[in-house]
């Protein structure tokens, strides 16, 4: 899988393939039917989610217009100019899309989205894969002005970067929670797709906490079905408060969107852009241990009671952080901070924001005590896992 269009594995290529013939059959239905999904959706709507009225043809009808409204002067379009490495990509040889795609190892341009996250100091939110390499940036405003940007700093692990605008009439978007999202909640994509312009795509919240794609060193994905395509890179996912609450990245597909597509959850986003926006990177500390779910077969073997969460550690790398702070194997952490957790990938994400020199203080469950242990994050230490 990659970004910017990612494509299946050779694995899943068949899996995608059935999706795309299913989604061409899809769209051939009837008019009747048309309507009546229309009409289901807009009632659906006005019922579950605040979605404002607006007039049109003479009749008040749902409509997102209002939202979009709000939030595209805070969504830009992105221009980069560099060296870039050849990717695969079924569009390049398509002599429509030919024209989106440079020589690879050459000059050449590309295109992406990004979204404003403080209007007073100018710094826009995107992908590390759309300006990690570039040599030039600049961006394009929903008012049509067009402002060279400088890159601020990238962190290749969660795929987050900043760049910075003259901060001059920006407006900057809300930011939500993305820990309080839930399957089938409305979202909406917007972008800069096959630099088309900005591009207003609406669906639902398909999955939540998606990891191990292969996709970055750190992965909680939010996956929706609202459509994104090349170019949409960096833009914003939105909810219908109008609160950015993810940021794209990627899509699953071997000819564009087929309906499953990843962002970046917006809390991991912004603790990474924090570091960026102070330091210029992400400098992780790592605590240095091997983790792994609390499965139910654990639990009856550990004896723990049945409704137990948590995170096991499986070993404990000698000299490190967490040997320091007395870890041990066969210790289930139950919460970072405040935050429980109940799966290795969140503990790991949850650790994979902290500086070396930051403190982790994680609630273990030892011995049927339940005790805190604050473990300062130091250098990688090798071979250990964090």
């Amino acid at each position: 899988m990659r970004n910017y269009g990612c494509h299946a594995t050779r694995q899943r290529s068949k899996l995608v393939s059935v999706i795309c013939s299913s989604a061409m059959r899809m769209i051939r239905i009837s008019s009747t039917t048309l309507a009546v999904m229309l009409a289901f959706t807009a009632a659906s709507l006005s019922q579950v989610a605040p979605v404002p009225l607006t007039r049109s043809q003479g009749a008040e009808i749902p409509s997102l217009a209002p939202l979009v409204k709000k939030v595209a002067p805070s969504v830009v379009n992105i221009a980069v100019k560099g060296k870039f490495a050849q990717e695969q990509n079924p569009y390049r040889n398509d002599p429509f899309f030919k024209k989106f795609f440079g020589n690879g190892g050459r000059e050449q341009s590309a295109a992406g989205s990004g979204v404003i996250i403080d209007a007073r100091e100018g710094y826009i939110v995107t992908n590390n894969h759309v300006v990690g390499q570039a040599d030039e940036i600049s961006v394009a405003l929903a008012d049509g002005r067009v402002l060279q940007a400088k890159l601020v700093g990238t962190d290749p692990a969660t795929d987050v970067a900043i760049i910075k605008v003259p901060a001059e009439n920006l407006v900057a978007i809300s930011l939500g929670d993305s820990d309080k999202l839930e399957v089938g909640d409305y979202v909406v994509a917007i972008g800069n797709p096959f630099a088309l312009g900005q591009t207003v795509t609406f669906g639902i919240v398909s999955a939540l906490g998606r990891s191990g794609l292969g996709i970055e060193g750190y992965e909680d994905f939010i996956q929706t079905d609202a459509a994104i395509n090349p170019g949409n890179s960096g833009g914003a996912l939105v909810s219908l408060r109008g609160e950015l609450i993810g940021i794209n990245t990627a899509i699953v597909g071997v000819a564009g969107n087929v309906g499953i597509g990843f962002a970046i959850p917006v809390n991991m986003a912004r603790d990474v852009a924090q570091q960026l926006v102070k330091y210029g990177n992400v400098d992780r500390g790592q605590l240095g241990v091997t983790l792994q779910d609390l499965t139910p077969q654990l639990v009856q073997s550990m004896g723990l009671p049945a409704n137990q969460s948590g995170v096991v550690i499986a070993s404990v790398a000698p000299g490190s952080a967490a040997e320091r702070a007395g870890l041990k194997t066969g210790d289930v952490i139950t919460a970072i901070g405040k935050t429980p957790v109940s799966r290795a990938y969140e503990l790991r994400n949850k650790i994979g924001v902290l500086r070396v020199g930051d403190v982790a203080e994680l609630t273990v469950l030892r011995d049927g005590r339940s005790i805190v242990v604050r473990a300062t994050m130091a250098e990688p230490v090798k071979k250990a896992n964090e």
